[in-house]
């Protein structure tokens, strides 16, 4: 059996260039298979190396993974092993992780829609919000997702939004110009995130649209959304230190992960994705929101009332891998009638991982992008996601993440949400700590 696997290695010349061409968005002066690799390891030369500072379990900064100060580089390749229990935890001394499946999380289609847009802009109190000026204006949201189709958003909204095709991400491989994608789930994505944000600019991160060669059946493995990041990274590294373009802040939102353990490597694997803080991924999206950026990311589908069959019938401890990191905020789904929507996956999270999630609840499930066809909802944590980033691009108008990092705004949107489901305030496993807020969130941070 052939598995696609994530390997940590000692920083080489080759990496160094392999991962400095992709962050000057060329091509690298040679080939990744040049370079010293353990024996039984087959890289894969359309994988770029992605820095990783001193490695696994370090404490990694922006400076540490720049490609011309970082110790160790993950690339992508293949082993040979005949049994999932036999895959190697290191391969001459070189540690492995998985590159496991990654899907939308979009559910429960054929439910009618709860409300529409109107009804979201009026429970989020959109007009007070927009009222305080803030409409996400020189913000930019990174939508990594299947792509987006610009043509849809401007029908749908009556008017061509914000757009950086130069600082969007183009997948090894593909032949689509940013912003040129099929209609689906990720303009479906960003068309919620403006929904709080109309003036946000949108950068296109199509990584469920990308495949990884030789990886598993559906080709969406993390490795893609690894090489996303590592871009995203090596941008806004630039654009907050003002080499860049001039936006005030960065939001990425999320609406994917993972569906079951089953799809990562099995229990007690020291390179497991799903419930392991220092996997090459998680790693890289702390590096990410400690460099400012907002990150935000869906809970997942496999509530107890209405699990996608993919979940396989598992409904506790479904929140996994970078969906539950503490460096994230992660999203629960609720309609327009505050009540949450059965598919929400409920908290707490896999063991070994912030245990306390979802952190908030956003609407889903209302008629919005109608990229799934006319009268068809927005649905699944995947809709409540980007609306929760809009509502954070929107209050980072005046909010900077320089004086009100990542981690305190969090909290003060935490703080500021609306008890849900009749309950006490407090955290609780269906809506984390309550619907989001954004007007109070705002009036708190002092806009």
């Amino acid at each position: 059996m052939r598995v696609p696997v994530l390997a940590v290695l000692p920083a080489q010349e080759t990496f160094r260039e392999s991962a400095q061409a992709t962050a000057e968005h060329r091509g690298p002066a040679s080939s990744l298979e040049s370079a010293q690799l353990p024996g039984a390891f087959e890289i894969d030369p359309t994988f770029a190396a992605v820095p990783l500072g001193a490695g696994p379990g370090s404490d990694l900064s922006t400076e540490s993974t720049r490609p011309d100060k970082s110790e160790t580089f993950v690339v992508r390749g293949f082993i040979e092993a005949q049994d999932p229990a036999e895959i190697p935890e290191t391969m001459e001394g070189q540690p492995l992780f998985s590159d496991p499946v990654i899907a939308a999380f979009l559910t429960c289609g054929g439910s009618p829609a709860v409300g529409g847009v109107p009804d979201v802009a009026a429970r989020l109190k959109l007009a007070a919000v927009h009222g305080r000026g803030l409409t996400g204006r020189d913000v930019a949201i990174a939508v990594m997702d299947t792509g987006i189709n610009l043509n849809h958003l401007r029908r749908q909204l009556g008017g061509m939004p914000r757009f950086d095709a130069a600082n969007s991400w183009r997948p090894p491989g593909s032949t689509l110009a940013p912003g040129a994608h099929p209609v689906d789930h990720g303009t479906m994505c960003a068309f919620d995130a403006l929904i709080a944000a109309p003036d946000a600019t949108l950068l296109d991160f199509p990584i469920l649209s990308a495949t990884a060669p030789g990886g598993a059946m559906t080709g969406r493995t993390l490795s893609v959304a690894l090489q996303a990041y590592a871009q995203l990274l090596a941008f806004w590294g630039v654009a907050f230190a003002g080499g860049g373009p001039r936006y005030t802040a960065l939001v990425v939102t999320n609406s994917w992960g993972i569906y079951h353990p089953g799809w990562d490597f099995p229990p007690g694997h020291r390179g497991r994705y799903v419930d392991n803080p220092n996997h090459p991924f998680t790693a890289v999206v702390g590096v990410l929101a400690r460099a400012g950026a907002d990150i935000i990311f869906a809970a997942g589908n496999c509530g107890s009332q209405c699990a996608d069959m993919r979940c396989r019938s598992r409904t506790s401890g479904t929140i996994m891998g970078a969906n539950a990191s503490p460096d994230v905020m992660t999203l629960a789904g609720c309609d327009t009638t505050d009540v949450r929507v059965g598919y929400s996956s409920q908290g707490p999270a896999i063991a070994g991982m912030s245990a306390q999630k979802p952190d908030v609840t956003a609407y889903t499930h209302f008629l919005g992008s109608q990229a799934f066809g006319a009268g068809t909802p927005d649905t699944g944590t995947s809709a409540a996601c980007p609306v929760a980033a809009g509502c954070v691009a929107a209050i980072r108008t005046r909010v900077s993440p320089a004086t009100t990092p990542p981690h305190a705004l969090f909290a003060q949107i935490m703080a500021t949400a609306r008890p849900g489901g009749g309950g006490p305030a407090g955290w609780n496993p269906d809506y984390g700590h309550g619907i989001i807020d954004p007007d109070a969130a705002a009036a708190i941070c002092g806009v």
